[in-house]
């Protein structure tokens, strides 16, 4: 999970801070274990940037929901004049990728064809079915050899072949997603925002997505967020979730 704050300066930055601290609760809560492996503290408060690692059963999955822009209303301590501010933040959520990649080629993802090589070699070479092709054909890469006399070196070689190239097409899928994943990051500013926290003149926390809300907002400041990802999860299956768990229509908790 990575949390920046948005224009506003010191204010945005105390904002990405508070949003740290309330995910570590939550995490807490949940008996996660939670690490920040980044953070550049901001110039005067709050934070620049934050990057926490989450491990738990559903991690994920329950925090891929808080992706998107987080909108920040209240009095600012940071204004001498008391005048009310409204602050943005982003959470961007990604699952961890492991970077071993195991190529497992199973008989029935392959074809291999023998066939009669051509050109240098010796008669040896020409008069038997001495080289190989295989086709993988989940992925459509196709590799074949006939340097070796023998048609047991040409299949070693071109297994050996087709795994390489099979590990660069497992990378390049990845570097894909990592693609659509930067491409799908929202615009930190209003408008763009999936859930609102305002403290004054009023207190409340409201879900833009499934219009869930709750009045006590320090409680979900502290980690309580589970009324919420239950009923964004809800609202994806079509339905939405009241704060005990019970199919309701979206509203106050």
């Amino acid at each position: 999970m990575t949390i920046k704050p948005g224009a506003g300066g010191t204010e945005s930055q105390d904002w990405a801070e508070m949003l740290l601290r309330m995910y570590l609760r939550w995490a807490e809560r949940k008996d996660f274990r939670a690490t920040v492996i980044d953070s550049m503290p901001g110039e005067e408060a709050g934070l620049k940037s934050a990057t926490l690692r989450v491990e738990g059963e559903n991690a994920y999955g329950l925090l891929s929901t808080e992706s998107g822009v987080h909108r920040l209303v209240r009095i600012s301590p940071f204004d001498q004049a008391a005048r009310r501010h409204t602050s943005f933040a982003s959470v961007f959520v990604i699952p961890e990728i492991d970077d071993r990649i195991e190529i497992v080629i199973k008989p029935e993802d392959i074809r291999i064809d023998t066939f009669r090589a051509g050109g240098h070699g010796g008669q040896h070479v020409n008069v038997t079915d001495s080289a190989v092709r295989i086709v993988h054909l989940s992925s459509g890469i196709v590799v074949q050899c006939q340097n070796e006399r023998s048609q047991h070196k040409n299949r070693e070689l071109a297994m050996k072949v087709l795994r390489s190239r099979l590990y660069e097409y497992e990378l390049e899928k990845r570097r894909e997603e990592t693609r659509k994943l930067d491409e799908a990051k929202p615009e930190i500013s209003f408008g763009s925002q999936i859930r609102s926290y305002i403290l004054q003149p009023y207190q409340m926390v409201k879900d833009h997505r499934t219009k869930f809300e709750v009045g006590d907002v320090n409680r979900v400041l502290d980690g309580d967020l589970d009324p919420f990802i239950r009923a964004y999860l809800f609202s994806r299956r079509g339905k939405a979730a009241g704060a005990d768990g019970h199919t309701a229509t979206p509203g106050k908790a």
